[in-house]
């Protein structure tokens, strides 16, 4: 038997001591290391959600895949982290259809106001042939758009001042809209006066009185603490809003594709969890935000949508869609214009 000296004995202790207390010393580094990037607060369901799926691919890819999680929009605005995924800076993007709308216009449509009456239209749209027309559109564009939608709610109006119940209601109201011409078009044809501003400048938005109001879901409103700045709630519903998960072509097929098959099925089971999470929240916000200050307010729809026929909304978008996809979105959510 080959003698220990004393020397190698301790070395060799020290080493295994190191090992034990530092483990990152033995275990070997991921093969890759991934960025995933969107401006929703830590504790969103898409964000608690994506965290814990990031944790199940690295123990599935035996450590081969480590993607970290930048929430709350630290990477910047939405505009900054499209651009970002489109140079490869970062590798995954989350964000709604109406915003990466700026390069694959087709992905604003399910935002199309008044489309969807409930959950069950939305998701025979975007997991059917509607979804599927939109993911092609954005392999044109060399991005990868994973096959779920992660949930972000039907979007509500709120104000500081006075209820909105009806379209003339908003007649000069300063609503905040995402950076987005379908947001835009679908307010000022309800006669209101939208200002684009990002979401992380919204709250000091409404609490200078830049803007009058903001319209967003639930979840947006709570976790981002809006009830502090504002009042009313009208439960327009007026809007359905999701997340695209996006990947960088080219940094996506560099990776093996055992591995990018695990990605992709865990990504999607957890927007399936996280659609289910926003389901929970939503009928639990209500009493939340009621105890916060904010006072919820009965909205006749109808009326909101008969001003959007009116206006020739539909016809427009309608034209910019094209037939198809149009075909596709009212195949699910019934006749429009």
């Amino acid at each position: 038997m080959r003698r220990l000296s004393r020397r190698g004995v301790l070395h060799g202790g020290v080493g295994i001591a190191l090992g034990l207390a530092y483990p990152s010393i033995v275990r070997a580094e991921p093969q890759f290391k991934l960025k995933f990037a969107n401006i929703m607060p830590k504790d969103h369901p898409l964000n608690a959600r994506m965290t814990e799926a990031a944790e199940a691919i690295l123990k599935l890819t035996d450590g081969r895949v480590a993607i970290e999680v930048f929430p709350n929009s630290q990477l910047g605005t939405d505009a900054d982290m499209l651009s970002q995924l489109r140079s490869g800076a970062i590798e995954f993007f989350a964000s709604s259809g109406l915003i990466v709308a700026t390069l694959v216009p087709v992905a604003a449509i399910t935002g199309i106001g008044f489309a969807f009456a409930d959950y069950s239209q939305v998701w025979n749209a975007v997991d059917g042939p509607l979804g599927k027309h939109i993911i092609a559109s954005f392999a044109k564009s060399n991005i990868v758009a994973f096959e779920k939608m992660w949930d972000n709610g039907f979007r509500q109006t709120t104000s500081a001042k006075s209820p909105i119940k009806t379209p003339d209601d908003l007649k000069g109201f300063k609503i905040r809209v995402p950076p987005s011409p379908l947001w835009t078009s679908l307010f000022k044809s309800l006669g209101a006066s939208p200002t684009s501003i990002p979401w992380g400048e919204t709250y000091s938005a409404l609490q200078t009185k830049v803007a009058d109001g903001l319209e967003n879901p639930l979840a947006g409103i709570y976790f981002a603490k809006m009830y502090e700045v504002q009042k009313y709630l009208s439960e327009t519903n007026h809007m359905w809003d999701g997340f695209w998960f996006l990947a960088n072509k080219r940094a996506f097929e560099g990776i093996p594709a055992p591995d990018r098959d695990v990605i992709v099925k865990t990504v999607n089971e957890a927007a399936v969890k996280q659609r289910a999470d926003v389901a929970a929240l939503n009928n639990s916000l209500q009493g939340e935000l009621s105890t916060k200050g904010l006072e919820f307010v009965k909205v006749d729809t109808a009326a909101f949508r008969s001003k959007l026929q009116q206006s020739g909304f539909y016809g427009e978008w309608k034209g910019k869609y094209g037939d198809e996809a149009w075909s596709l979105l009212e195949a699910a959510s019934g006749k429009l214009s």
